[in-house]
């Protein structure tokens, strides 16, 4: 197996929750797993640590990152604003049909709420999202929003909801879908961003974000000697 493929299925595992935050990364598994020994794999999260999906422990391997307050932060203020901008593009150049897939999606979600299941409701959500950023047809954009929504896609459409906090999220679903139908270009862009923090909030309540502190990997400090 190439170097750039053992580094995408490992990015793959930690970017879908297969190997959780916090986790340790299994080594001997992935070994297995992947067809390849332990120097290939190490090779690896090197560039994953460098990428700030891992970190190294010293002689210990290594375990899965958490994000940080600050990633959290300031991911979420990136994907707020290219989901605003998304949706004023999206507006001026979605066609009918997709605003019906959007449509039907978003029916299919509020089933799944009212079902309360979680994960399928989730799983609509996501493509909502992902549905208007399509629609906006902007090939830059859509690679920087894959790109930002990777470090977080766990911990936004994972993060666990109080009744009160998803009933606000369906309403504010209702608000984007009606601004999609009416074209509302300026109207979605600023329920996106209102959106957008409320989910920041939910991930942060979650525990999904850790102190910097917390996220460096601990040494062991060596006792002082007395000076002569």
């Amino acid at each position: 197996m190439l170097h750039d493929e053992v580094v995408s299925r490992v990015r793959h595992m930690l970017m879908e929750g297969e190997i959780p935050p916090g986790a340790r990364v299994p080594e001997r598994d992935l070994c297995l797993t992947l067809g390849i020994s332990r120097t290939p794999l190490r090779e690896a999260l090197k560039v994953l640590a460098a990428e700030g999906y891992v970190v190294l422990l010293p002689n210990r391997g290594a375990r899965a990152a958490k994000l940080t307050q600050k990633d959290v932060q300031d991911l979420f203020e990136v994907c707020e604003s290219l989901e605003a901008a998304a949706g004023e593009l999206a507006c001026q150049r979605i066609t009918d049909d997709q605003v019906r897939r959007i449509a039907c999606l978003h029916d299919e979600m509020v089933s799944h709420y009212r079902n309360r299941d979680l994960l399928q409701y989730y799983r609509c959500n996501r493509s909502i999202h992902e549905a208007i950023v399509d629609a906006a047809d902007n090939a830059v954009l859509a690679s920087l929003y894959e790109s930002v929504t990777a470090r977080i896609r766990r911990a936004r459409f994972v993060a666990p909801m109080p009744p009160s906090h998803w009933e606000l999220a369906v309403q504010e679903h209702e608000a984007i879908l009606n601004a999609l139908q009416r074209r509302d270009g300026g109207g979605l862009s600023h329920i996106l961003r209102r959106h957008l923090r409320h989910k920041r909030q939910e991930v942060e309540r979650a525990g999904f974000a850790e102190s910097a502190e917390d996220a460096q990997p601990q040494t062991r400090r060596m006792p002082r000697t007395a000076s002569a």
